[in-house]
């Protein structure tokens, strides 16, 4: 021993070689960029955990079965994640094609489909029993868990009828109604339970009939009733363009304010107006985010919650703008 040591050795450590990083396959570097992709969603996830948000789909986008396909296994997967989501569809293309085998002409008076008892039949047919089911089928298949609120099961829509201003007073719809009234029990129990409310847009009036609602209108009075956390507007565009011919000019992240200095500049214009119009209204009755997006493109709802970036129009309020995109551009 010399001085603690054992005879022979030395003080001085010598130093280890570094090891040279492994060479990696081009197999191994597409799994490592997917485990990158899963880092950088890490914050979301969290962010977003026993959060609830609200989906809305749209005709459009129900009548594409591979879109439909991805969107669904978005939300299982979401749901998977510990977010409460909530699914709200219309259908629209379908119900026209039903009519058309029925032989009834459909009816539009001022935008919106005039409901008469033959139309009511087929929309609760297609829209309340057959889609619906066939939804909340697939979201099962593909491993989730959901649960069909509908007049045959569980109704949590309630509703009036609506009747618009014309150049000669009133213009009767039919049975087309306005959500006043949300079951929010109902939703939430399922929702705790880490189940998916699947809910067409029909309501029940105060008599007791049938309504055949806006779907876009029926997931506004949804999220504002449940105090969603974002609602989710899937369509065929793909969010908000400077320039509508340029599919680059996307705006990612617009506050209430600086929306509505869009569609007084022309920069918003014809019908993307009622739509934004819609997501502003919405804003207004407390949900703190509403997303446009293309649900056409596959996984669309997972780049848009779980990146950074995202896919289509992020609308926050502006109280909340801090914590959104907006606050990063």
């Amino acid at each position: 021993m010399i001085g603690g040591f054992p005879s022979g050795t030395s003080r001085t450590r010598k130093r280890r070689a570094v090891p040279s990083p492994p060479s990696v396959s081009r197999a191994q570097q597409k799994a490592i960029q997917k485990a990158d992709t899963l880092v950088e969603a890490l914050g979301w996830i969290r962010k977003f955990r026993d959060t609830t948000t609200v989906i809305k789909l749209g005709g459009s986008v129900v009548e594409h079965p591979e879109s439909l396909r991805h969107l669904l296994l978005d939300i299982v997967f979401m749901s998977t994640l510990g977010m409460k989501i909530v699914v709200v569809h219309g259908g629209g293309k379908a119900i026209s094609r039903a009519m058309d085998a029925a032989g009834i002409t459909p009816r539009f008076v001022q935008g919106r489909r005039y409901t008469d008892d033959a139309t009511l039949a087929i929309v609760e047919q297609v829209l309340a029993t057959d889609l619906n089911h066939d939804l909340v089928a697939r979201i099962e298949e593909f491993g989730g868990r959901a649960m069909s609120l509908n007049f045959r099961s569980t109704n949590v829509l309630f509703g009036e009828r609506l009747t618009l201003d014309g150049p000669d007073g009133p213009v009767d719809l039919g049975h087309v109604g306005e959500v006043t009234r949300v079951d929010r029990l109902s939703i939430d129990n399922l929702t705790y339970a880490g189940q998916v409310p699947v809910i067409p847009s029909m309501a029940l009036g105060p008599d007791g009939g049938k309504l055949n609602v806006n779907a876009d209108t029926a997931a506004t009075a949804v999220a504002a009733a449940i105090g969603a956390e974002k609602l989710v507007v899937l369509s065929d565009i793909p969010g908000v363009l400077r320039d509508v011919g340029d599919p680059e000019s996307l705006i990612h992240s617009l506050t209430a304010t600086e929306a509505r200095r869009l569609i007084a500049d022309g920069t918003i214009a014809g019908g993307m107006i009622p739509k934004i119009e819609g997501c502003l209204e919405t804003l207004d009755r407390g949900v703190k985010k509403v997303h446009v997006i293309d649900g056409r493109l596959r996984h669309s709802l997972l780049l848009e919650i779980y990146t950074t970036s995202g896919v289509g129009t992020e609308l926050v309020r502006d109280d909340v703008a801090a914590g959104s995109r907006a606050a990063q551009r």
